[in-house]
């Protein structure tokens, strides 16, 4: 195996993942579960619940502008007067498009907490029509509404939005040249790719087609997430844990920071594959404790197999808690420098990754202190729960005793329903005397996104006071 951020291989613990607590009944003295607490470790089992959020409309379209750009190109046009002049004003246009990249940003005339964000597509004879996919601007129940426009007499394809000036998002773009009718627009729609004229990416799930990132000029800064030269690296290791939990063995990834001088706190973070696999949230781990922004921190980091199995391990589900609380912690309290002590101990995880790492805390907070979820799909319940007026996860919170917890809660200002379930988790944990943090960022559904908040919430879960 092959330490430091470029690892080849993996590490090959195939024993047993508990370390020494028993399958089942009550935790041995000393491995830092309370006496009485009988954490349950039961092989295959799990909770079924919603496979997949309810589909509702944006609750409103997103506001369409004309762009100045475009305008002064429709005009220019209109003004040559021959077939060549035409085709300099077109070319200048897309070289113009080739060096400053998409989408184009302008300022709105008397608007300046706004701009106009024109995304592009360069059509040819056969280009019939063109679906623009922008994370959680896109309505699925509606997607003729994200179809672009055709500059008449041209090759450019286009679609505006008025978006506030902090905003930032991800998107793909999917060219028809075969003929979809509006009924087919969902099969349209998974052919997209990323937008060749802008060169920022990012990762997709499952190793799926890349989308194209952007953010508008007041988006939040993301000081932590390039690579730093001089700055001391943390090491990341690949291995496989088994769990009786869960029927099966696991890969782990694991950041061990530079120079950890003692047990440091801890972050479990749940889709392990994206975050290391893909987004490379090693260099933001190195640059935020360099900074002096959070203390030395281990990761443990699970795969999440495929979209079939996490579909079935996350949520509520008593046997992923007693992987993670009661033989993945214990497994790493043997070989890496990590506090076993909830206060330094965090969970976190993104959509039902989010709602997972809430659960895990509700459950097992004599192992985690402290929950980090970003956009959680509380719409999840078990099958057979009543849908009601509360999501089930708050239900929980709000009827059981309170918990030693601290949570740090994010969702985007683009998820509705989730927006909106996500403050009255928030209200509901204050008024029960929880601390609780986090953000309504400006943005969707989205890594993008998430990737700036996560470590913010970092941040304010684990950083330690300047004056202290």
């Amino acid at each position: 195996m092959t330490g430091g951020h470029g690892w080849t291989a993996e590490a090959g613990d195939s024993g047993s993942a508990a370390a020494g607590l028993p399958a089942r009944g009550p935790a041995p003295a000393g491995s830092g579960v309370p006496a009485g607490t009988g954490v349950a470790v039961m092989a295959g089992r799990s909770v079924v619940g919603a496979a997949q959020p309810p589909r509702s409309p944006r609750p409103a379209p997103v506001e369409t502008v004309d762009s100045p750009r475009l305008t002064r190109l429709a005009r220019d046009m209109a003004a040559a007067r021959s077939w060549n002049a035409r085709s300099a004003v077109l070319g200048a246009f897309w070289n113009e498009v080739r060096t400053a990249g998409t989408p184009l940003v302008e300022s709105i005339e008397g608007d300046p907490e706004h701009r106009a964000v024109t995304f592009l597509w360069r059509g040819d004879t056969e280009t019939r029509q063109v679906l623009l996919l922008v994370n959680r601007l896109l309505d699925r129940c509606d997607l003729a509404a994200s179809l672009m426009r055709r500059l008449p007499g041209t090759d450019v394809w286009h679609l505006t939005y008025r978006l506030r000036a902090d905003h930032r998002g991800s998107y793909r773009i999917a060219p028809d040249t075969t003929g979809f009718e509006r009924s087919e627009l969902e099969r349209l729609a998974d052919t997209a790719v990323r937008d060749p004229h802008n060169a920022r990416t990012v990762p997709t799930r499952w190793h799926g087609r890349p989308s194209s990132a952007f953010e508008l000029p007041e988006a939040p800064a993301r000081p932590w997430e390039a690579r730093r030269d001089g700055v001391a690296r943390g090491t990341v290791w690949r291995h496989r844990v088994a769990s009786a939990a869960l029927g099966s063995e696991r890969e782990i990834w694991t950041y061990e920071p530079p120079a950890p001088g003692g047990a440091t706190d801890t972050l479990v973070l749940l889709d392990g594959d994206m975050w290391f696999g893909q987004l490379g949230i090693e260099n933001t781990l190195d640059n935020l404790i360099a900074d002096g922004a959070i203390p030395p921190l281990t990761v443990l980091a699970p795969h999440a197999v495929d979209n079939p199995t996490r579909r079935t391990e996350f949520g509520g589900n008593p046997a992923y808690v007693d992987f993670l609380a009661a033989e993945l912690l214990p497994w790493a309290a043997g070989r890496l420098p990590v506090s076993l002590d909830p206060a330094r101990t965090v969970v976190a995880g993104q959509s039902l990754g989010g709602l997972t790492a809430l659960y895990a805390g509700y459950s097992a907070p004599y192992r985690f202190g402290k929950v980090l979820a970003q956009s959680s799909s509380l719409w999840w319940r078990p099958a057979g729960e009543p849908a009601g007026t509360t999501t089930w996860m708050t239900r929980r919170f709000t009827e059981g005793a309170p918990r030693e917890l601290r949570l740090h809660l994010d969702v985007g200002l683009h998820e509705w329903g989730m927006l909106e379930q996500t403050r009255e988790l928030r209200a509901a944990l204050r008024a029960r005397g929880y601390g609780v943090s986090g953000s309504d960022f400006n943005g969707g559904h989205d890594y993008v996104c998430w990737s700036v908040a996560l470590a913010e919430g970092l941040v304010s879960l684990l950083g330690r006071p300047k004056d202290a």
